[in-house]
């Protein structure tokens, strides 16, 4: 989200500005270690702290703007199909491509969800957009499951992916990266065979 100060003057400029200190804290996030603060942000842009200060107040609004882009409305290919299987799976392989891909920044976000001071919903790890792209690719299913089956269905599935399983199933039962998408892929489907076998979560 931009500042007062951003909308003002030479918005162009400033734009140019402000990609710079967010590139500049990916960079710094992808390098592990410390999550970056707005003073390492603007040293390595070459923006002056002042500067920088103008555009994140703060290393969460910094962190914040930093995190992977995610907002697009859904993963599937075009050429989807109606197969609810295959179109989950689709979703399922480019969510996870996305965690492995930008992993240290996922962490550090997740980090900064666990902080108690942070407002919910505040985080872009806590917009629950995830959710969205399975219910998308979910759709064909919607008359069998009814629309609130499948929103609890995409909710069990995105329990069972995504950064929070990534780092139990590698940090703590220290599975290799490849094998924990594997089982990520592998607990969806199971989820979605068992929702079409006994019905979504919670249902009656």
């Amino acid at each position: 989200m931009s500042t007062p100060y951003e909308r003002s003057g030479r918005t162009r400029q400033k734009s140019r500005t402000r990609n710079a200190l967010i590139a500049a804290a990916r960079a710094l996030v992808a390098e592990g270690g410390s999550p970056p603060t707005v003073e390492e942000a603007a040293a390595a842009a070459l923006v002056s702290r002042t500067t920088a200060y103008r555009y994140f107040p703060d290393q969460k609004a910094l962190l914040v703007a930093a995190h992977p882009e995610t907002e697009t409305t859904s993963l599937l290919p075009p050429n989807a199909g109606d197969d609810p299987e295959d179109r989950l799976l689709g979703a399922v392989k480019a969510f996870t491509q996305l965690v492995i891909e930008t992993e240290q920044q996922q962490r550090t976000m997740l980090r900064l969800s666990l902080d108690p001071d942070t407002i919910p919903r505040e985080l872009p790890l806590r917009k629950g957009r995830a959710i969205g792209w399975f219910e998308d690719a979910l759709s064909p299913l919607r008359p069998q499951l009814t629309e609130p089956g499948v929103h609890r269905l995409a909710v069990a599935i995105r329990s069972a992916v995504g950064i929070e399983s990534l780092v139990w199933l590698t940090d703590i039962a220290g599975l290799p990266r490849d094998q924990a998408v594997e089982l990520m892929q592998w607990s969806a489907r199971a989820l979605l065979h068992h929702a079409l076998a006994s019905g979504p979560p919670n249902s009656d």
